[in-house]
């Protein structure tokens, strides 16, 4: 679980810009050969154009997005949450070189921005550049420490970086901070499976399923547990389900991306085989063709 995540992260990002909490900077740079009123017209088309890349960004209108928010940072590129916003919208759009070094000029005018320092972590993250998402996490933390999407973040580069016990910590402290945030409990999960705690790794995806009943994920891996246990017909029916509400987790390489262990995947290739889930699959291929 970490695609869904990210997107997730930089929408509760731009919700954060939307509604005021990153401030503007205060002060403005007037160049010698700009009048004053001219910057003054900056200003406001600058704010304009931040205002109207927000808008859009609601709806998920990154391409069109973007030039608004470069455009308004180019007026005004003193505006560390024009930067922020611009950074946010390139990590949306899966540009994450173009994200860092946006995030860097935003960290050089507001290096104690919380929001700023998670964002960059992320972007590090999104580039699998772990041991640098670690420390802007880390920073942004030590800002915000009750940041659900902060430590849901910073739990998946541990997770990344086989630091297991510090992923483990960190998810329970997302899940302390949100008592119903599903996808910690099911990474813990994940790892509980890849370090041989099986009934530990059943135990967190229940829970996770008790919290979200059509969550694919961990009804996918819990019907693949099961299976491995020798109970076939629920994890049969468990896969059933878990594959009609979301095809997508019958990819082995969508798996991988959700930080899906090479043990669990190992599984999960034998599971998706099996005659009973393969034409679970093949009646479904007709349906999606007519939904499109």
């Amino acid at each position: 679980m970490v695609l869904r995540q990210l997107a997730k992260y930089t929408a509760v990002m731009l919700a954060l810009l939307s509604c005021g909490v990153v401030a503007p900077a205060s002060s403005q740079v007037i160049l010698p050969y700009v009048s004053q009123q001219n910057q003054k017209d900056f200003a406001r088309e600058a704010a304009r154009l931040y205002e109207s890349a927000l808008r859009l960004s609601q709806f998920q209108l990154y391409e069109q997005a973007i030039p608004r928010a470069v455009l308004a940072n180019q007026l005004a590129p003193e505006r560390s949450d024009i930067l922020l916003l611009l950074g946010t919208l390139y990590l949306q759009n899966q540009k994450s070189d173009k994200s860092i070094e946006t995030l860097k000029k935003a960290q050089a005018l507001a290096p104690k921005d919380a929001n700023v320092l998670l964002s960059l972590g992320t972007a590090f993250f999104q580039k699998g550049s772990y041991p640098q998402a670690i420390e802007q996490l880390q920073a942004g933390l030590k800002i915000n420490p009750t940041s659900v999407p902060g430590l849901f973040d910073l739990g998946n580069a541990y997770y990344r970086s086989k630091l297991y016990p510090e992923a483990i910590t960190t998810y329970e402290k997302s899940v302390q901070q949100k008592k119903d945030f599903w996808p910690a409990l099911n990474n813990i999960g994940l790892i509980s499976y890849e370090t041989n705690n099986l009934p530990n790794a059943v135990k967190y995806w229940q829970q996770a399923i008790a919290i979200e009943k059509k969550a694919a994920e961990p009804q996918l891996a819990l019907a693949v547990a099961l299976y491995q246990q020798g109970k076939q017909e629920e994890a049969f029916k468990l896969g059933e389900t878990a594959l009609r509400n979301d095809s997508r987790y019958a990819s082995i390489d969508y798996l991988k991306e959700n930080l899906w262990g090479e043990k669990l995947v190992t599984h999960t290739q034998g599971f998706l085989k099996t005659p009973r889930i393969k034409a679970v699959l093949t009646l479904g291929a007709p349906e999606k063709q007519q939904n499109k």
